[in-house]
């Protein structure tokens, strides 16, 4: 969306047409919807625009919820904005810290900002692109404890701030089609201009999960969230918004709720084992922080094999922090031998994970050629050495 198609939408008679076109993803829906747009007389530009507002509101519904159906976005926005679950967790230690004036820098089209508003914070809202601002001051616009300005977030005073978000920009410019750059000194704000502002003001910074570790501070609390078992983040939090004596945190949104597990440091590997009457699958969360440990003690078990994120335990348990099976038994990782055996318990449908093995999960079901009504999963990793498929079936949430 270039700086014409937002003027075009942001008319009244643009935003009535969107209010009024639902989003659609199917193509022959899509050409319909535009024929019966452009025989009302509306310029073609207007119903480009407004189709594609249209279809992210229907796509930004998984991160906003509801508020998705009044706000405005661009493509590179959405897919790089907080969900706001976890917005809310950001405003929260804020709010919680005392902290009332907050310049969310890099503040995209707003996420974060709405939801520190919602928490009555006052909000200064900076990015460096026009249209991305535009988008914003949009979203924005309900909260009058929040404003947003055009600016270079590594020059922006943060003299009259009581606190700072940064969510750097980690891709080129653009609405669209944008790329990742891995060099943190091309980012914007760079990382050293980041932590250059954390010695002065109290600060969390959003980076992705996948971070190099050896550039998280010692002096950060380093907080990994997943939602929904996708880890989308690491939050660094500076001065008053770290915690006392953590580190380590990992933060894990669903269906259950939120769930957190912490370490004043990384946690000392746990001892490795011989396979249990069950597996675990650490969220990807606990993984990053480096917590396994901690969770394999909770479970009353160790690890599986040395490097490798499984966990086995004797005992049953529903944890927030991992992914549990029942083991029913174990073969060498042989593909004809697999098949065999499947066929012969009419097993169907598998599931299939992997650690440590060179497997294409997809070329590999393909293999097995299955056949039947029955469903297994299939754990392909590295046991006392050898390769082995471990033939296992999930733990459902009623297990205690």
């Amino acid at each position: 969306m270039d700086a014409a198609e937002l003027t075009a939408l942001l008319t009244s008679d643009g935003m009535a047409l969107l209010d009024r076109t639902p989003g659609v993803s199917d193509g022959g829906e899509i050409v319909r919807v535009v024929s019966r747009l452009r025989a009302e007389g509306h310029d073609p530009r207007l119903v480009a625009a407004v189709l594609t507002q249209a279809k992210l509101r229907l796509k930004a519904r998984g991160k906003f919820g509801d508020f998705a159906s009044r706000m405005l976005f661009t493509e590179a926005g959405l897919e790089q904005a907080t969900r706001l679950q976890v917005a809310a967790q950001h405003a929260g230690r804020f709010a919680a810290a005392g902290i009332t004036r907050v310049a969310d820098l890099g503040c995209g089209i707003g996420g974060d900002a709405m939801a520190m508003a919602a928490l009555d914070l006052d909000v200064t809202a900076v990015d460096r692109d026009e249209v991305t601002a535009a988008v914003a001051t949009h979203n924005l616009a309900v909260w009058p404890n929040a404003r947003v300005e055009v600016g270079d977030a590594a020059s922006f005073d943060l003299s009259s701030m009581d606190g700072v978000w940064m969510d750097p920009a980690r891709r080129t410019s653009g609405h669209s089609d944008t790329r990742r750059l891995a060099d943190p000194d091309d980012w914007s704000p760079s990382l050293d201009t980041v932590f250059a502002a954390a010695t002065t003001t109290p600060t969390g910074v959003k980076l992705g999960p996948g971070i190099d570790r050896d550039l998280i501070p010692d002096t950060a609390e380093a907080q990994w969230t997943s939602v929904d078992r996708e880890v989308v983040e690491l939050a660094l939090w500076f001065g008053p918004l770290a915690r006392p004596g953590i580190r380590r945190a990992a933060t894990v949104i669903g269906a259950h709720g939120i769930a957190e597990m912490t370490g004043a440091a990384d946690a000392d590997d746990a001892e490795v084992g011989p396979l249990g009457a069950y597996l675990y699958e650490p969220d990807g969360a606990v993984i990053r922080a480096r917590l396994i440990g901690d969770l394999a003690r909770s479970l009353d078990g160790h690890m599986l094999s040395d490097g490798i994120a499984y966990v086995t335990s004797d005992r049953a348990v529903t944890t927030p922090f991992a992914q549990g099976f029942r083991v029913l038994d174990t073969m060498p990782l042989d593909v004809k031998r697999l098949a065999a055996r499947l066929a012969a318990d009419g097993i169907g449908t598998v599931e299939i994970k992997k650690r440590g093995v060179d497997v294409d999960p997809a070329q590999f079901r393909k293999r097995l050629r299955l056949r039947g009504s029955g469903r297994v999963t299939l754990v392909l990793t590295r046991l006392e050495g050898r390769h082995t498929a471990i033939l296992c079936e999930r733990l459902t949430d009623t297990v205690g």
